[in-house]
């Protein structure tokens, strides 16, 4: 009795599972709605270390958590010149359930493509960074982290509160406070209406919320702090256009996918993936960027000083 009893609660099981993540929201959205996570060890852009391998084995997923647990507890110490490590980075212990080598999955070398015009604007900006605001990124500026720069993981705050209503989806990311609005609908506003982070629209294909962006104004990045240091921020055209893709597997995991499509800047589409966590105990606070942020003033201030020398 009690082996018929185990076996059919070993059956049950996944039915139980597959209606944890296929309920819907009262006006018939499939729900998506709560607290997720993206912190992560993995790599924006695949290491060279790594070319030519797309996944790591279980071993090497270990490996690289463990050494990642060692030096958050015993963190190297200071260069020269550094003032210290920061206490409020919170870049996470762990690679993504996926074992991707990298978030960019397209093209298959793990590389956004960015053409000689991207790597242009995007050197100039880095010699010329203490030249003027101007030069900054729209991130270190308290603006926005772009899209999707929202969506993808950085050092901290790596966290987002979906909420439906009835005719939208909202994605309140931690970071610079920022909510991404998305109606549902199948018609974009005029595309004289542009701005810094586009105009979205969304729909359901199934269980996936399909997000189309388009209507950039130009004056946008993707910032990321993820990428190794060869990117902090890439540079957007009016040109832009993105597809995001939002599928819950399971209970606790959103697969994210986004596509990003500017000629000007990349010299072909490519494409970043990455699952959500749900984190019921996580708690998001206000992230008042400008409120303290010294670092656009102190940035101008070195570069006057460096003008003297």
């Amino acid at each position: 009795m009690r082996r018929f009893l185990f076996a059919c609660t070993l059956s049950v099981l996944p039915l139980l599972a597959q209606q944890a993540f296929s309920r819907y929201t009262p006006d018939g959205q499939p729900d998506l709605q709560g607290i997720w996570t993206n912190a992560t060890i993995t790599p924006f852009e695949r290491p060279a270390a790594m070319a030519g391998k797309q996944t790591l084995t279980l071993e090497e997923a270990t490996a690289l958590e463990r050494q990642a647990e060692k030096n958050r507890l015993n963190p190297p110490p200071p260069r020269p010149g550094d003032v210290g490590t920061d206490l409020f980075l919170e870049p996470g212990t762990k690679v993504v359930s996926t074992r991707q080598t990298s978030l960019v999955i397209d093209p298959p070398d793990g590389k956004v493509p960015l053409t000689p015009e991207a790597e242009r604007i995007h050197a100039f900006q880095l010699a010329h960074n203490s030249d003027s605001y101007e030069y900054m990124s729209v991130w270190d500026r308290c603006i926005t982290r772009g899209m999707p720069g929202l969506m993808l993981p950085g050092g901290s705050d790596n966290a987002y509160q979906i909420i439906q209503t009835p005719g939208y989806v909202v994605i309140a990311g931690e970071m610079i406070h920022e909510a991404h609005i998305i109606p549902l609908t199948d018609r974009h506003i005029g595309q004289t209406a542009r701005g810094i982070n586009g105009d979205s629209i969304g729909h359901w294909e199934g269980k996936t919320l399909v997000v189309d962006t388009t209507n950039f104004n130009g004056h946008g990045q993707i910032a990321t702090s993820a990428s190794q240091g060869r990117l902090k921020s890439m540079p957007e055209t009016e040109g832009m256009h993105m597809v995001e893709r939002f599928t819950r597997t399971d209970a606790d995991t959103i697969d994210y996918r986004v596509t990003i499509e500017d000629p000007k800047m990349y010299s072909k589409p490519w494409t970043v993936s990455l699952p959500l966590v749900r984190d019921d105990s996580y708690r998001i606070f206000e992230y008042a960027c400008h409120e303290g942020n010294l670092a656009t003033e102190l940035e101008l201030k070195a570069g006057r000083v460096q003008e003297t020398k």
